[in-house]
């Protein structure tokens, strides 16, 4: 058959195409241990995304509730287009945004973001954990994207960890069954799995595993918190960033072993299951529901003896931590005055007779270190105090720790910048803690004066633009620019200065124990309320 030059010219051109496409996804190909992926380049930027990548074994069926288990080598190429399924939990945050396939219990998923082809390159990396309370969240919330930071010259991965009850349900057969004669804490040991394929696969991304800096916020944060403290991660890293809480009393604190696995003796009886495996053979759907009917934060850590061998605050007071840079800081307004007034009115007998209700016997130098007098004071003081008691003390007493035992620089933060008003497309709906909105009769509430609990998270990252809710300013972004600069300095260095960035001492290698003000135009201050720590940590002290 005699073909015409125009289909002879049509089919080199399709030729041409295929072997533009071929190349293009050789190109995004990398070999990591487990076998060769294939992830997405960004034109326009020139970094590239690999989502979706296993770093455990699903923990399914007979490993449900066990440590994590190394990922079963593939043949051929491996999609690493879209991430994976997210961590089993109920809708606790509603306005939380996924772009995960799904829900699933196989969840051991991670994403990579990286600005180079060279596998030569050893740039700095960027380990996020999501917060969300230890029952919610996940790594595909475009908050914590980890483009931004790749176009700042850094390798980003974000990381999928189990999560509630099936991530942190302890039982005495569970710990019979381990090789470390322990039970729980199966969160957390996910991600020190995840920071174990960090060092063993990140150089296939231009990545530097000796240049390793963990980071996240609320549940993420604690995290970081956790993994400097376990002797199963800290050597892993190289630099650490709290963003708003610690694996300290009273912020989701640590139980015992024997506590632990009494809450899951009694989780088994909820269930009508005499053993494990009679709670084994539910389906993952059967046994959220069966924890939804409790408190949602019921299964916490454990001291078990293998991730954490004794308390954190014991371990970083005896310098056992991850000896590294550590930044770290809270926000303004973590928590509403009501947390601590309740439904009464901002009045001075109001707030006196709160404080005889927390505190008892402490309630007059809990008046002292939150003094108060006029309506506008003690609304103040109650949203400072609901704040502290929330997460601000906690993280407070990882950094004054840290920075006496760790050998380290600590740089502290008071992040103060309140987010905008919504957009007018958001109508009458109420603003929530992940970045996005409750609709459908939500009664709108007052605006904050300060920043809200998880409000800084876009502007560290770099993500202010993926999120469309808020009507972001050019004072916004330009909080952003600080923000992030100095965080990508700090992942880079472990030193958050550099050119065009108001000077930010360590907290503890000044006297005036300095803590940089991020806002709109910020500035070093004095710390200012250390009376009010050290006044929480006589009340919260022995149950630490």
């Amino acid at each position: 058959m005699t073909m015409t030059i125009p289909v002879i010219l049509s089919a080199i051109m399709m030729l041409a195409v295929l072997a533009v496409s071929l190349r293009a996804g050789a190109q995004n190909r990398v070999k990591i241990a487990n076998g060769v992926i294939e992830g997405s380049s960004d034109a326009s930027t020139g970094v590239r995304a690999f989502k979706g990548i296993p770093f455990a074994a699903p923990p399914v069926g007979n490993l449900r509730w066990r440590e994590p288990r190394p990922v079963t080598n593939w043949q051929g190429v491996r999609p690493a287009l879209q991430f994976g399924p997210r961590a089993m939990q109920p809708p606790i945050f509603g306005d939380m945004n996924f772009r995960s396939k799904g829900m699933s219990e196989d969840c051991l998923y991670l994403n990579v973001w990286t600005p180079t082809k060279s596998e030569n390159a050893r740039l700095p990396v960027l380990v996020y954990f999501y917060g969300g309370g230890f029952v919610a969240g996940d790594g595909s919330e475009p908050r914590y994207d980890g483009e931004s930071m790749a176009r700042r010259g850094l390798v980003a991965v974000t990381v999928n960890y189990r999560l509630g009850v099936l991530g942190f349900l302890a039982h005495p057969e569970l710990t019979r069954e381990s090789p470390h004669h322990a039970s729980g804490n199966y969160g957390l040991l996910d991600q020190s799995a995840a920071l174990h394929w960090v060092t063993h696969n990140i150089v296939a991304f231009g990545g530097d595993p000796k240049r390793v800096t963990i980071a996240g916020e609320s549940a993420g944060s604690i995290s970081v918190h956790a993994q400097m403290a376990s002797p199963l991660s800290r050597r892993l890293i190289a630099g650490a960033i709290g963003e708003s809480g610690a694996l300290i009393h009273p912020t989701l604190p640590p139980t015992t072993l024997a506590a632990a696995e009494q809450a899951g003796i009694k989780f088994a009886a909820d269930c009508n299951a005499t053993s494990l495996a009679g709670i084994r053979d539910l389906s993952g759907q059967q046994i959220l529901d069966a924890a939804a009917k409790g408190h949602p934060f019921r299964f916490s850590s454990n001291v078990d003896g293998y991730f954490l061998p004794k308390l954190p605050v014991e371990i970083f007071a005896s310098g056992e931590q991850a000896h590294v840079p550590l930044l770290v800081g809270w926000n303004s307004e973590e928590m509403s005055y009501g947390a601590v007034l309740g439904d009464e009115e901002p009045t001075r007998e109001n707030y006196v007779s709160s404080m005889r209700k927390l505190y008892g016997d402490h309630a007059d130098a809990a008046l002292k270190a939150y003094s108060a007098t006029t309506p506008e004071e003690v609304t103040q003081a109650a949203t400072d105090m609901a704040g502290d008691r929330f997460i601000g003390f906690s993280t407070w007493k990882w950094a004054d720790q840290h920075g006496k035992t760790g050998s380290k620089p600590v740089y502290r933060y008071l992040y103060a910048r309140p987010r905008p008003p919504m957009t007018a497309e958001m109508g009458n709906a109420t603003p929530g803690l992940a970045g996005g909105i409750f609709r459908g009769g939500a009664v709108a509430a007052p605006r904050a004066q300060g920043a809200v609990h998880s409000a800084e998270i876009e502007y560290a990252m770099g993500n202010l633009s993926t999120n469309k809710v808020f009507a972001w300013t050019p004072a916004d972004f330009r909080v952003s620019e600080t923000m992030q600069a100095y965080f990508a300095n700090f992942i880079k260095t472990g030193n958050p200065n550099g050119p065009g960035l108001p000077e930010w001492p360590a907290a503890n290698r000044d006297k005036r124990v300095p803590v940089m003000r991020l806002d709109v135009e910020s500035r070093v201050e004095p710390e200012a309320h250390r009376d009010r720590y050290l006044f929480l940590d006589t009340v919260f002290g022995p149950d630490h």
